[in-house]
Order: C-alpha cells, then sequence, then structure tokens
C-alpha cells in the first residue's frame, strides 16, 4: 500500500447555493453578511471583491502541490450595488461571468487577475 494524498483547503469555500445567494442590485453590506469579508479588493472600473480559495495535495514529506485555485469576483457599479459576479479558476484557465456568461473585455481586468493568479503561486496567503 502506498501513501495517501493529504488534501488541504485555504480561503474562501463556497458552495454553489451561496454563489447564487449574491445577485444584483444587492449591496456590499449584504454581500460580506452572505459571503464573508473578501480577502483582497480592487477598483478596476467599480470596486471589486476577490474571494479566494486555493486547494494543495500532500504526499508524505513531499513538497505540496497546488491542484486547485479558485477565485470569486464579486463586482460593484458606481452607486455600490452589485453589477456581476465571476469565478476564476486555474482548471479552466477561463474567466466565466456567472450573470452574463461572458469573459472580460478590459484589459486591466485581464492584467490584474493574471498578476493575482501568478503571484498567489508563489507567495502564502494562508500561513503554513
Amino acid at each position: 500500500m502506498g501513501c495517501s494524498p493529504q488534501v488541504d483547503r485555504h480561503g474562501h469555500q463556497f458552495t454553489e447555493i451561496e454563489i447564487r445567494q449574491v445577485q444584483p442590485g444587492m449591496s456590499k453590506d449584504q454581500v460580506k453578511a452572505t459571503l464573508g469579508t473578501p480577502d483582497t479588493t480592487a477598483t478596476s472600473g467599480g470596486e471589486v471583491f476577490y474571494y479566494i480559495s486555493s486547494t494543495k495535495s500532500t504526499v508524505a514529506f513531499m513538497k505540496p502541490t497546488e491542484i486547485d485555485r479558485k477565485v470569486l469576483a464579486v463586482y460593484f457599479n458606481g452607486i455600490g450595488s452589485v453589477e456581476k459576479v465571476a469565478n476564476y479558476g486555474l482548471k479552466d484557465g477561463k474567466v466565466i461571468d456567472l450573470i452574463r456568461r461572458e469573459t472580460p473585455s478590459s484589459v486591466a481586468e485581464r492584467n490584474f487577475l493574471n498578476q493575482l493568479f501568478r503571484n498567489l503561486g508563489t507567495k502564502q496567503l494562508y500561513g503554513d
């Protein structure tokens, strides 16, 4: 028998039901009450809340391997109401807007997300 990998999850772990509770028109406070405090925020054409999760697998004494990373982004309009919700992931490499089913068009937004994913691979956000 071989060693079984240990799977560790860090950050915000949401179910589809929880994600679907965030609807267009909700306030920032309502989003925080539903999802908690965001891991980070940005202001690219309006405020964005980012909720980040990472899943790593470790076998015995080997270095952990990241097997999944997800970023849930909640975009707000100029009056502070939810405009859209998007999921970003490592596996599909695409940004999916959960309300409009579109990919982002803003170059600044795509560059920020590329940098976020790249930096998450090199920096530990969640301790050990």
